[in-house]
């Protein structure tokens, strides 16, 4: 075989590329993401995109060494998807999408019908995913496929010179090409003032602003000292880490008429349901914890199903004990000297927790405290 053949499932198409799709290979060379995360040319030009159709594709179907397709989606290129053949029943696969397409699905449909196509055709045993660390595009596609996540390979692909940490997952012929883990869910949620939100990447200097608190930084040791952009952006990357390994729900609170970030409230720990959050000094003593919280336990009840959520506060840390105490939260006793301060001191750890029949039933649960959140970090507040 020298050319791709044509397969649909009846809403996408993948077949050989023509010379049509230049025009949409181009616009997708030239777009900032897969600049940032694919090894096209920079600048990008129309000879390259020329190039890649006339001459790259065709020789890798001539030579035997990468099976590559055009996705079609509604009448339109798509993005373009391989099979990189590594001999002995082994590929790699690759993938790139028109900034028109994504969130279309598009992209997941065709790769289905590449790899179906490649356990058939090629008798491949084992197809191999790579991707830039933080192309987390490219890694939630390759879970809803079905690869699983083995890991991350230190400086191993290269990108235009630099040797980049990396991803990297297999699907085996037989593998049932679904999720193999929970990817947790990061909805916005919205009441009484307040918006949880995810991230974004514009959020790292709030965060680091945050996590560089002094009463951040005191009251919760785990934070890194001193925070510079590389650690904001770390913050940002563990959050989706997390929703990734089904650990942890972390929401970004602010007023919805700004949308910029105010604090950070989480359910960490999701076998065991924990609330943490801390706050932006820009927020402190106007409630906006305390609400932020509440909309958090609501989901957590509400929307999640989950029976019960407990807390942890240093003890001398009143003011973040005010704010558990605010949602309905009960004590459950201390742990002796089992948290450190910032400043390395001692201190006894009190811990809180709150069942779904008592959320319930607190009906006047929010009304009547004031707020409280001078100083609300908890001790789970970004771990």
């Amino acid at each position: 075989m020298t050319t791709a053949p044509t397969l649909t499932d009846g809403t996408v198409t993948i077949r050989a590329h023509r010379a049509s799709d230049i025009a949409g290979v181009y616009e997708q060379g030239t777009d900032p993401l897969s600049q940032r995360w694919t090894t096209v040319p920079v600048p990008y030009e129309q000879h390259h995109a020329a190039g890649f159709v006339e001459e790259v594709l065709p020789a890798g179907w001539r030579d035997d060494t990468e099976w590559g397709f055009a996705v079609e989606h509604e009448g339109r290129y798509a993005g373009t998807i391989s099979l990189r053949n590594g001999g002995s029943g082994r590929a790699e696969i690759a993938y790139g999408s028109h900034p028109a397409a994504r969130g279309t699905g598009a992209m997941e449909r065709g790769l289905r019908l590449l790899i179906e196509w490649g356990f058939a055709e090629k008798e491949l045993d084992t197809i191999i995913w790579w991707a830039n660390h933080g192309n987390w595009a490219s890694r939630k596609v390759a879970w809803r496929l079905g690869f699983s996540i083995d890991g991350t390979v230190r400086q191993w692909l290269d990108h235009r010179g630099e040797l980049t940490d990396a991803w990297v997952g297999t699907l085996l012929r037989g593998d049932a090409m679904a999720p193999r883990t929970t990817w947790l869910d990061n909805p916005v949620v919205e009441g009484d003032g307040v918006r949880l939100r995810p991230f974004t990447e514009a959020d790292v200097p709030r965060v680091v602003e945050g996590i560089g608190d002094p009463q951040v930084q005191y009251w919760l040791a785990f934070m890194p000292r001193d925070p510079d952009e590389a650690a904001g952006r770390a913050y940002v990357d563990r959050v989706t880490e997390r929703l990734a390994t089904n650990h942890t729900i972390t929401w970004a609170f602010c007023h919805p008429a700004d949308d910029v970030l105010l604090g950070v409230v989480g359910l960490y720990r999701m076998e065991d349901p924990e609330l943490g959050y801390w706050t932006h000094p820009d927020a402190r003593g106007r409630g906006l914890t305390q609400r932020a919280a509440a909309l958090a336990v609501d989901h957590a009840f509400g929307t999640l199903g989950l029976d019960r959520l407990v807390a942890y506060a240093s003890a001398p840390n009143v003011a973040s004990r005010r704010v558990l105490e605010a949602v309905g939260m009960r004590p459950t006793g201390v742990l002796r000297e089992a948290a450190r301060t910032g400043a390395g001191e001692v201190v006894d750890l009190a811990g809180y927790d709150l069942l779904a029949r008592e959320w319930r039933a607190a009906d006047a649960r929010m009304t009547t405290s004031p707020p409280t959140d001078s100083a609300t970090p908890t001790s789970a507040g970004a771990r």
